[in-house]
């Protein structure tokens, strides 16, 4: 488990003027970046401070960010946010009171409600992230159905995985966290989730989603009641240390150290158990004259031979 703190970001206090903060002031801070070696097709992505690392999740930082939403009413996440990326591309496309065409940015936020039901449909929101020259002045969107949202501080539970990212898989990763997060009793928000992606749908390899968490609270980056993770390997020299017999010793020499016939006996063993059918242990020995032969009611036993040739009392003789 590899814990750290990155102290490259130096993000002043923002300044306040008549209860608005001034955007400006934080645009280098939470600007959207290429450091990402995940986020490959953008030109802006998202940047962001790691905290710590697990073999499960990791803890991000982000800095106060301004996104453009929208919600989508669906029965399935997918058919949501199918739905609502048409908007948000429209918009980013020349869909504004300027016409102004910008860049798309990356990642994609899919907020999805915690409490669903299959016979209900939920509401999913959809955010871009604004690029960082229009953080502070973006232009406003000619539909009703798109707003601005100002996601604050926060500190994030991630968990990454691969293909694409569909109800289904959301649905396994975000199971996966939350039992993580509830073994080393982490406090997060369980009101809703995000579902996180990177990629466009013509990208078919290599692709990168991500489940967050909102971490309430300092965040969680050890386990309580262990050292160390519990899903940490064992040391792989253990095994030499077992008074057992190592598993890369070839056959032959396993063979040879057991009290049971060497490997040379073996076949001829067999071929001679095989000639002749064992006798039964309740069987007596046949005569070891070679004169006559063993009759055959002296391959029975005592018993069966005696019934068979019941003796006549003297009163039964006439």
């Amino acid at each position: 488990m590899l814990i750290s703190r990155n102290k490259a970001l130096h993000c002043p206090a923002p300044s306040v003027f008549k209860g608005v903060v001034v955007l400006s002031e934080l645009s280098l801070c939470y600007r959207p970046s290429t450091n990402n070696s995940f986020c490959t097709e953008s030109k802006e992505c998202l940047q962001y401070e790691l905290v710590c690392k697990t073999d499960e999740y990791e803890v991000r930082h982000y800095s106060p960010t301004r996104w453009v939403s929208t919600d989508a009413e669906a029965y399935f996440m997918g058919v949501g946010a199918a739905m609502a990326f048409r908007r948000l591309f429209q918009y980013i496309t020349g869909a504004n009171d300027r016409g102004i065409q910008m860049e798309m940015t990356a990642p994609v936020l899919v907020k999805i409600p915690e409490e669903t039901k299959m016979w209900e449909p939920a509401i999913y929101t959809l955010n871009f992230p604004l690029p960082a020259a229009y953080q502070d002045k973006a232009p406003a969107p000619t539909s009703d159905k798109l707003y601005f949202t100002d996601m604050p501080e926060m500190d994030v539970y991630v968990r990454s995985y691969g293909g694409w990212m569909l109800s289904v898989t959301s649905r396994l990763h975000t199971h996966l966290l939350t039992k993580e997060l509830q073994r080393v009793r982490a406090s997060y928000n369980h009101s809703f989730h995000y579902g996180v992606g990177y990629d466009s749908p013509l990208k078919l390899l290599n692709r990168h989603n991500e489940v967050w968490y909102v971490a309430d609270g300092e965040p969680v980056c050890t386990d309580p009641r262990e050292p160390t993770p519990a899903h940490t390997p064992r040391p792989t020299h253990t095994l030499t240390d077992s008074p057992t017999v190592a598993p890369s010793d070839p056959l032959p020499h396993t063979l040879s150290d057991s009290p049971s016939l060497p490997p040379s006996n073996v076949s001829s063993a067999y071929t001679t158990s095989n000639s002749s059918p064992p006798t039964p242990s309740d069987t007596p020995a046949a005569p070891t004259s070679s004169s006559a032969p063993p009759s055959p009611s002296s391959r029975l036993p005592t018993e069966v031979a005696t019934d068979s040739h019941p003796v006549v009392e003297p009163d039964d003789v006439h």
